[in-house]
């Protein structure tokens, strides 16, 4: 069956979520240790929200996980720091690849559906001038809830207008790959890390090493 469209995860797979280890820098030693933490958190903030039925959007969620990690580091920060610290979140750098990887994918729709909020994703978009590559850029909060919930899912073949088994979806986060390919999604795996697989059941039908391995077929 040919792939009819692309569906991408933003955070760590179109934009690098640690870039903003070189902004730390001014409020600890160890930025890449606050970095990893925040990710964290911030990950598991959205999970709990779900599950409690407590849905905030995802900018708010990022600045609850950065409070509490700096709070978990030992980390003196006024206000001021930590809100120019997330503004470094509206200008994530793109992974290197990123732009010749969609270009190749030209013809077939490409799509974004993330976590993020729509006013974080649009930044992001501008700031890595992704906006001409891109047909669709698509934020869970129009269903209120976080991925891996099927309704997030479910937004791609309604946004798309592409059956979800004729859609590739590509996420290069372990958890995010077992989401897709659960809901449907033939997905691949963008395992830059080398990492193992989530042990849930299901498995990517493809992995690769970079955005630029993608199928075309």
């Amino acid at each position: 069956m040919a792939i009819r469209g692309y569906v991408f995860d933003a955070y760590g797979t179109l934009f690098d979520v640690h870039s903003v280890v070189e902004a730390g820098r001014a409020l600890t030693a160890d930025p890449v240790a606050l970095s990893m933490l925040w990710r964290q958190k911030q990950l598991e903030y959205t999970w709990l929200r779900s599950l409690m039925g407590r849905y905030e959007d995802f900018w708010a969620v990022t600045e609850a996980a950065l409070r509490h990690s700096v709070k978990r580091l030992g980390v003196v920060a006024t206000d001021a720091a930590l809100a120019r610290l997330m503004d470094a979140y509206q200008t994530l750098a793109c992974f290197p690849e990123v732009r010749e990887a969609l270009q190749r994918l030209a013809g077939r729709p490409r799509a974004i559906l993330s976590n993020g909020s729509p006013r974080m994703l649009a930044a992001a978009v501008a700031s890595s001038r992704l906006d001409d590559l891109l047909e669709h850029v698509i934020s869970v909060d129009r269903v209120k809830v976080y991925k891996p919930a099927p309704a997030v899912y479910a937004l791609g073949p309604a946004t798309l207008g592409v059956r979800a088994d004729e859609l590739l979806f590509v996420s290069s986060n372990a958890w995010d790959v077992a989401g897709a390919k659960a809901f449907g999604y033939r997905v691949a795996w963008c395992n830059r890390a080398g990492g193992p697989e989530e042990e849930l059941g299901v498995r990517a039908d493809y992995v690769v090493s970079n955005l630029t391995e993608i199928p075309i077929h």
